[in-house]
């Protein structure tokens, strides 16, 4: 059954728009950032970041098949999410595109540059992302906007917490002089506070959100 469900930007708080454009670009930029390098690999970088490009290099094609579908499908969660009206066919390519960020980032964890503490919060984290999603397009199938945009918006906000870990490794890298801490050890430890914080976020919108409709029904019964 065709859906389509009018989406005011208006909705949402500045700050949650801010965030979530602050993410996507992050998420886009990072992606670009690494096919240059894989293509035309620089020979300048600081010893640390040499390092870890070099860990990408080594399995290049994983690498590609995760990072392109991811940012096309960060990109197609701004158009399906932000939408006023239509979309249909963007949604129906929203879901395969997020099954293979998904399915590729468990693949990319064997090379964890954290070791277990960041596979861990890859596993814990994209479980949660592929779940969203499935249950996302099981109300889809159902012809249930509400439940299944609610379950959108947490799969979307789950997957863009790889983008609130880069500022969070800025502030390892840019400490490390004075923690002695090196990417192996802050790795994953970045990636269960980035992943955390936009996890939550989502949580407490989605909760307001739903206590905002409690309440206008009361008031309208």
């Amino acid at each position: 059954m065709r859906q389509h469900v009018s989406i005011e930007t208006s909705r949402h708080p500045l700050w949650l728009l801010a965030g979530f454009w602050f993410c996507v670009v992050i998420a886009i930029a990072v992606v670009i950032r690494r096919l240059v390098e894989l293509i035309r690999p620089s020979h300048g970088s600081p010893p640390q970041m040499a390092s870890l490009d070099a860990t990408f290099s080594s399995h290049t094609a994983l690498t590609v098949m995760h990072i392109v579908p991811a940012a096309i499908f960060v990109l197609l969660s701004a158009a399906v999410l932000l939408r006023r009206t239509g979309g249909e066919w963007l949604e129906r390519l929203f879901f395969p595109f997020g099954a293979v960020t998904g399915a590729t980032a468990y693949a990319m964890s064997y090379w964890a540059v954290g070791g277990w503490v960041e596979r861990s919060a890859v596993l814990v984290f994209n479980t949660w992302f592929l779940f969203s999603l499935g249950r996302a397009y099981w109300f889809r199938l159902r012809g249930e906007p509400a439940p299944k945009r609610e379950w959108m918006t947490r799969a979307v906000g789950i997957l863009l917490g790889i983008a609130t870990t880069r500022p969070v490794m800025g502030v390892f890298f840019a400490t490390s002089s004075r923690t002695h801490l090196s990417p192996g050890q802050f790795f994953g430890i970045a990636f269960w506070i980035g992943f955390s914080i936009n996890a939550g976020v989502i949580e407490l919108w989605l909760h307001s959100k739903r206590r905002a409709r409690l309440h206008q029904s009361a008031a309208t019964s």
